[in-house]
C-alpha cells in the first residue's frame, strides 16, 4: 500500500468517525429533552382544550385546525397519534420544534402554556381528528 492510499484510508476512517459521532451525539440531544407531564389524575377535556387552542395555538395552526400561512394543519395524516403522540405536543409547547415536515419555519416555545393546559389542547385536537377520519 502506498503511502497516498494509506492516507486516503486513514482519512476514510476519520470521517467516518466524525459521522458516528455526530450521529450519536445528535440522539442524545435529541433524547435530552424530558417530556412535561400534566398533573397527576388529569383527566383532560377538549371542550377546555378548545378554548385553550383558541388561545395559545389558533394563531399558527388555524381557529379550524386547517393550518394558517404560518402553521400546518393538525387535521392531518403527519398529526395522527401514531406518528406524533401526545407527548410530541407536550415536548413542542416546551421546547418548540425544528421545521422537519413542513416549510412554515422552526416553531417557538409556548412558555405561558403548562402540561396541563397542552392535556385539554390535545384531547381537543384528537376529538377534532377523529371526526374527519384520523386514528
Amino acid at each position: 500500500m502506498t503511502q497516498q492510499q494509506h492516507s486516503l484510508r486513514r482519512l476514510r476512517w476519520f470521517r467516518l468517525g466524525l459521522l458516528l459521532m455526530a450521529m450519536l451525539g445528535q440522539g442524545a440531544w435529541a433524547q435530552s429533552y424530558a417530556v412535561p407531564k400534566p398533573s397527576p389524575g388529569l383527566m383532560p377535556n377538549p371542550g377546555v382544550g378548545k378554548g385553550l387552542y383558541g388561545k395559545f395555538c389558533a394563531s399558527c395552526h388555524g381557529v379550524d385546525l386547517q393550518g394558517s400561512a404560518k402553521g400546518p394543519p393538525f387535521l392531518h395524516k403527519i398529526y395522527e397519534p401514531a406518528h406524533h403522540g401526545d407527548a410530541a405536543f407536550q415536548l413542542a409547547a416546551k421546547n418548540g420544534v425544528r421545521a422537519h415536515h413542513w416549510t412554515f419555519g422552526d416553531m417557538a416555545p409556548i412558555p405561558l402554556v403548562s402540561p396541563d393546559e397542552v392535556a385539554h389542547i390535545t384531547a381537543y385536537v384528537r376529538v377534532e381528528q377523529r371526526k374527519v377520519g384520523i386514528q
